[in-house]
């Protein structure tokens, strides 16, 4: 959520990122109703603030009028005082309406994009910032795409899902469910030694925690809801995560704070149909190892890049072939200032699969959740949040099965061998 200090104070700077959101011109007057109605909630405040002054210059001067004996100017004094005390409760009553509207304005305005973010309005305006230069994997003629390797191998089962559940909820079985798990405490082991911390959080959120992070109000159509509970299952880690310092004021001292975590993630992902969502490219539940920071303001994009880092870091130990790519204001999350997107090569479909998102959100989720920090000299100021992929394993799976398959078998690339306890999947 962006500050109205913000808004008020650099209203040109939040047009023009707007734009690069390609916010259109009636979109954007909803920053002229905010500060309206931010001025309305002022004027309202400054007249309970002087009605509950005058209240109180009026009881006191009550008092002194019963001790003087002056009991006809007390009483009619009185009146006035239960005059005002009604004013009050209907300043009060205003107040709150008058801030539920403004909160309610504000949650519908996204995060402004850094400067370096480019324009453009689809997936294809988005910018390479780094390219794969080395060969690509070569593979044999009658080379199978993922879906089919799975059932070849008996790795993963799609038909038994929606016999269970329904269609985007693979079932992984054999020696796919054990390169799951390999690849699982492969992510979280090479996080650890990063320095994240490991957590395990809950799955389901309430609504509170959604909206710290920016799941609520905007993405409610993704999310599947418990409603006779009002809780969600997580999208991803970030959400519950992220809120473990919802309304806490950290030290200064304590900063970077670096966690970790796995977990599944459900996504409704309602979308077209067709190859390019086939097999693993789209489910509804995928396992997940989520990397999240919360940094000094100072330090957010020096760490936006050592995460990314991070990232490459285990798709080079993974031998996959993969890009990096900055977003463009059309493509960008909504509470995401500057978001790079890494995609891995798909040798046998022949395309790229996304991976993971990088981003910084700079305070736009510590504002919503207010999660501060205390610097040395005692200022309290707003942390900045960054979460990443590390990495998200449907796609990565299919990458794997695809780019590594051989007429012997599969092969499963050195640095997962002594997690998943085999070199080939024959």
């Amino acid at each position: 959520m962006l500050q109205l200090k913000v808004i008020r104070e650099e209203k040109k700077r939040i047009l023009d990122g707007l734009r690069k959101r390609n916010w259109n011109a009636q979109q954007l007057k909803v920053i002229d109703q905010i500060l309206q109605v931010d001025d309305q909630r002022r004027n309202n405040q400054n007249e309970l603030d002087n009605t509950l002054a005058e209240n109180n210059k009026l009881s006191k001067l009550i008092g002194q009028m019963m001790g003087q004996g002056k009991k006809e100017e007390a009483e009619a004094l009185k009146l006035q005082v239960a005059n005002h005390k009604e004013k009050v409760k209907v300043l009060e009553d205003q107040q709150r309406t008058i801030e539920t509207d403004l909160e309610n304005l504000l949650y519908s305005v996204p995060n402004i994009p850094h400067k370096s973010v480019p324009r453009g309005k689809t997936p294809e305006e988005n910018k390479v910032a780094k390219d794969w230069t080395k060969p690509f994997p070569v593979l044999p003629e009658d080379a199978a795409a993922h879906w089919d390797l799975g059932k070849k191998y008996n790795l993963f089962d799609f038909e038994l899902g929606v016999k269970l559940t329904g269609a985007g909820f693979p079932v992984y079985r054999g020696k796919g469910a054990r390169l799951q798990r390999a690849l699982v405490q492969f992510f979280l082991d090479e996080a650890v030694k990063a320095g994240f911390e490991e957590i395990n959080p809950p799955l389901l959120v309430n609504e509170a925690t959604a909206r710290g992070t920016g799941q609520l109000p905007d993405k409610e159509a993704q999310m599947y809801a418990c409603d006779l509970d009002k809780l969600y299952l997580i999208p991803t880690a970030e959400v519950p995560v992220t809120n473990i310092y919802r309304d806490e004021i950290v030290s200064i001292k304590d900063l970077p704070i670096k966690m970790t975590a796995f977990t599944p993630c459900f996504r409704r992902e309602a979308g077209a149909w067709g190859a390019h969502v086939r097999g693993l490219n789209r489910v509804h539940q995928f396992e997940k190892i989520e990397i999240v920071q919360i940094v000094h303001p100072d330090e957010s994009y020096k760490t936006l890049q050592a995460m990314i880092r991070h990232v490459a870091g285990l798709l080079n130990k993974l031998e996959l072939p993969y890009r990096i790519l900055k977003l463009c204001g059309g493509d960008m999350g909504f509470s995401s200032a500057l978001t790079y997107d890494f995609e891995v090569w798909s040798a046998a479909q022949k395309r790229w699969l996304e991976v993971s998102s990088v981003s910084n959100f700079e305070t736009f989720q510590t504002n919503r959740m207010k999660l501060r920090f205390r610097d040395e000299n005692g200022k309290i100021e707003l942390a900045h949040t960054l979460n990443g992929s590390a990495l998200a394993l449907a796609r990565i799976v299919a990458a794997l099965l695809e780019n590594n398959q051989t007429p012997e078998g599969i092969k499963i690339p050195k640095a997962l061998q002594k997690y998943t306890g085999f070199k080939t999947i024959e």
